[in-house]
Formats: structure tokens, C-alpha cells, sequence
């Protein structure tokens, strides 16, 4: 790969976050970067058909990004910093393992040739 290891981090974390507040602000009642409690994180129960077939896209996404820290949306009152900083270092490990999975492959194809 042509990029660092830190860039690419630091690419993916902020493109998650990014994702996340478009996604919850497009799709849900209100402008949030998490749901709100009793609220779903994965689909939109929306009368709009628009909103339930993107909302039905993005599900795939949505569950590798949010489904393994999906317990701490049911803490009765999370200290905001807790759910940035968790989610914040659970992409961070995602992104690392990603990063050495495309250089895996990056460096197969260059000796396959």
C-alpha cells in the first residue's frame, strides 16, 4: 500500500465517525452522531420508503461498525467521552486489521507477477 499505517487509521476513524453522524442524522428523528436511548442503531422503521431502503443498504455496514459496542447504547446515562473513546479505539483495531489485510494482498499480487 502507498499509504501509511497511521494515515490510514486516522482515515478510517474520522471517515466512521463521518459515516456514523450521516447516517443517524439522514435516517433517524433527530441530528446525532449515536442513536438516543430505546432508539435502533441498525434499521429505520420509516413510513418513508426512501429512508427504509437505505436504511436496508446500509445494514451490513452498520453492524460490523456499531454491533460489537452496541451494549454500552444501554447504559442508562454514558458519559459522551466514553462512547466516542470506545468507538474511537474498536475502529481503530478494525482499521489496523484491514490495513494488514490489503497490504497482504497488495504484496501477494506483486509477486505473483
Amino acid at each position: 500500500m502507498k499509504i501509511s499505517r497511521t494515515k490510514f487509521v486516522i482515515l478510517f476513524v474520522v471517515s466512521a465517525f463521518v459515516f456514523q453522524f450521516i447516517s443517524n442524522s439522514l435516517l433517524g428523528p433527530e441530528v446525532r452522531l449515536f442513536p438516543g436511548n430505546g432508539q435502533s442503531y441498525l434499521a429505520t422503521e420509516s413510513p418513508m420508503t426512501w429512508k427504509s431502503t437505505v436504511s436496508t443498504i446500509l445494514l451490513p455496514i452498520k453492524i460490523v461498525l456499531i454491533a460489537p459496542l452496541s451494549y454500552l447504547f444501554e447504559l442508562p446515562d454514558p458519559p459522551p467521552p466514553l462512547l466516542v473513546l470506545a468507538f474511537a479505539l474498536y475502529w481503530t483495531a478494525l482499521a489496523l486489521v484491514l490495513y494488514y489485510l490489503l497490504s497482504k494482498i497488495g504484496t501477494r499480487k506483486k509477486h505473483d507477477f
